[in-house]
């Protein structure tokens, strides 16, 4: 079996390093294109181009707007061209410098933030400069994000671009609190590994060739796809100074840097043989004044380790580094079918606990589940809604790219509820007489397997105990390719005093992009089958369930319908109420003996 590890290392010649806006402001020097900020950036863009090419890895330099001025960057990036087969790309970070704040008359530097037609008035000027300086048009380019009509655009006039950074997994509402509210980049559920973008909305991958936009987008950095979806992204990610940030190190050393690119590498058992990892790093992350109270020596041993971690990788034969352009052709070569899901099995590497996440994607949905909670789905969006969410000023959403959710437990609660409430979570309860077992409760592992193209993850057996006696279960989740439905399968493997349980198996959903609610006015719950009912969302807390059918949840706001059906079995539906504002819909069955299973089915509204 195939069994790929692909690095590719960007770096960027910043004029006007992310820190200097804050030196200009305290008066320390009188511009952002003062010399000695011109110099120092230019000496550690120097610095981490020979780090790369000692250790004999290629990098891709995406010049920046302000780099595109300076002609000894655009020398040198020439000359490393030559030389080591770098890529000269192009980015849309770093447009703050002299040149483009007299230019646009602002402090705006986000591309997706600005009016359609600004973008557009921006891209030409970038891409423009670009071709004068190099006399071609990149291959590649990106930014922190990059919202469809950006990519849309470029494609349509730049058609040499192939590749592009195109969003920074699980920013948002977590980054934004980190740091004191001031960080407006909110672009929560997107993909964390490449994908090809939909023409619709970046934030998911492209179904058929229809809707493809043209270009393989990959993530601003490789983050841990676990400590990253529980806490704040931006310390935990394969870039050695957020390792240093989180204070993720032991003296002046960082395991946990070595231990998450090797938790990348392992992702290649379950994607068909192929693993990704991508490295980003400005000169701002090691300027001579220190940063994350640690001085320059220490961000200097740290980017240096980590490459040379890299490049050991290489000549072992276990690490192929490749240019954002030459990894789209990869990409492209490797990944014919547009409907083959990206999968990660993770382990807890940041405190060595027994907890595994596992996260999906594919054109149809985005999921998560947490087997330290019996597999319950913790995280899901709804990419088969197709959900076009233009962002900018003009558009009456300036900054909020964010692909909404149906469960998000940490914005929006999970099992854990603190009063009365209900938290989103797709989960299962066991019923004996009056006494109900949640398996959100059961703590176990889980292992990946493929039945056809469907994938399975298969939990190690658990014990659900009740004052009568227990028994031992097992569960299945099957992600079946192609059709946005997962199929869940509750085993009783032993039952020795032969207890008539119910098994339930439930979903709580709601729908938003940050942790207040929203009014589920216009949502409306039913039960198709014989004798259908749909009702509409009143706050009322109404629950209605049938012998037989398939439980639904009609969510127009986000154009979603969510279906929960079983074999054999009943269906119900619950309203919530204003201090638990949530729909919950469910299959369950009564047993003895044998295996229940329900699914569960994501489809556009309409």
């Amino acid at each position: 079996m195939k069994n790929d590890f692909v690095l590719t290392l960007i770096h960027r010649p910043e004029m006007a390093p992310e820190y200097a806006q804050k030196l200009t402001q305290a008066g320390k020097v009188d511009s952002l294109g003062e010399e000695s900020l011109l110099d120092e950036s230019l000496s550690i863009f120097l610095f981490q181009q020979g780090c790369a090419h000692e250790n004999g890895l290629k990098t891709t330099i995406e010049m920046t707007y302000a780099s595109l001025f300076n002609d000894a960057i655009v020398e040198l990036a020439k000359r490393h061209h030559e030389e080591y087969g770098d890529e000269i790309a192009l980015t849309l970070l770093g447009l703050p410098c002299p040149q483009f704040e007299e230019k646009y008359k602002t402090k705006d530097f986000c591309i997706w933030m600005f009016s359609d037609e600004d973008k557009k008035a921006i891209v030409d000027d970038c891409f423009g400069l670009f071709y004068e300086k190099f006399g071609f048009y990149p291959a590649s380019t990106g930014s922190y994000y990059l919202d469809a009509f950006t990519i849309n655009y470029i494609k349509e006039k730049y058609p040499s671009v192939v590749c592009a950074v195109a969003t920074c997994f699980e920013e948002g509402v977590k980054a934004y609190h980190t740091t004191n509210n001031s960080w407006y980049t909110f672009m929560d559920g997107g993909p964390w590994a490449p994908w090809i973008p939909s023409k619709i909305n970046s934030a998911m991958p492209a179904e058929n060739k229809e809707e493809d936009s043209g270009i393989v987008a990959i993530p601003h950095l490789s983050r841990d796809v676990m400590a990253c979806f529980d806490g704040n992204g931006s310390n935990f990610g394969t870039h050695p100074q957020n390792v240093l940030r989180g204070m993720i190190y032991d003296g002046q050393e960082i395991p946990y840097f070595y231990n998450l690119v090797d938790m990348f590498r392992h992702q290649a058992k379950y994607n068909d043989g192929h693993a990704y990892n991508m490295m980003f790093v400005g000169p701002g992350w090691l300027n001579k004044l220190g940063r994350w109270e640690c001085p320059y020596p220490f961000l200097k041993k740290s980017y240096e380790d980590a490459l040379g971690y890299y490049g050991k990788l290489k000549k072992e034969g276990k690490l192929i580094d490749m240019t954002m352009e030459e990894y789209a052709h990869y990409y492209r070569k490797e990944h014919p079918d547009y409907k083959t899901p990206e999968v990660a099995l993770w382990k807890d590497i940041l405190y060595g606990s027994d907890k595994q996440y596992f996260w999906y994607y594919d054109p149809y949905m985005r999921a998560c589940l947490d087997f330290n909670q019996g597999g319950a789905i913790i995280d899901l969006r709804n990419y088969a809604a197709k959900l076009d969410i233009p962002v900018g000023i003009g558009t009456g959403n300036a900054y909020n790219a964010s692909y909404p959710y149906l469960i998000q437990a940490n914005y929006r609660a999970g099992y854990f509820t603190h009063y009365a409430g209900q938290g989103t979570l797709k989960s299962c309860l066991v019923k004996y007489k009056e006494e109900v077992v949640d398996l959100a409760l059961e703590r176990t592992m889980a292992k990946y397997s493929k039945e056809g193209e469907d994938i399975v993850l298969t939990t190690k057996p658990f014990e659900v105990v009740f004052s009568d006696g227990a028994l031992k279960m097992q569960s299945r989740f099957i992600f079946e390719k192609g059709t946005g439905r997962i199929r869940f399968e509750r085993e009783i493997l032993e039952n020795p005093k032969g207890l008539e349980v119910t098994i339930e198996d439930y979903i709580v959903a709601c729908y938003g992009k940050e942790e207040y609610s929203l009014d589920m006015t216009g949502i409306s719950l039913g039960i198709q089958g014989e004798d259908p009912i749909e009702i509409p969302y009143l706050y009322k807390y109404r629950h209605i369930e049938k012998d037989s059918g398939v439980a639904y949840a009609k969510v127009p706001q986000i154009d979603s319908l969510v279906e929960v059906g079983g074999e054999g079995t009943k269906a119900r539906i619950e309203e919530g109420i204003a201090f638990s504002p949530m729909f919950r819909l469910s299959a369950k069955k009564s047993m003895k003996e044998g295996r229940m299973a329900s699914w569960l089915k994501l489809r556009r509204g309409n």
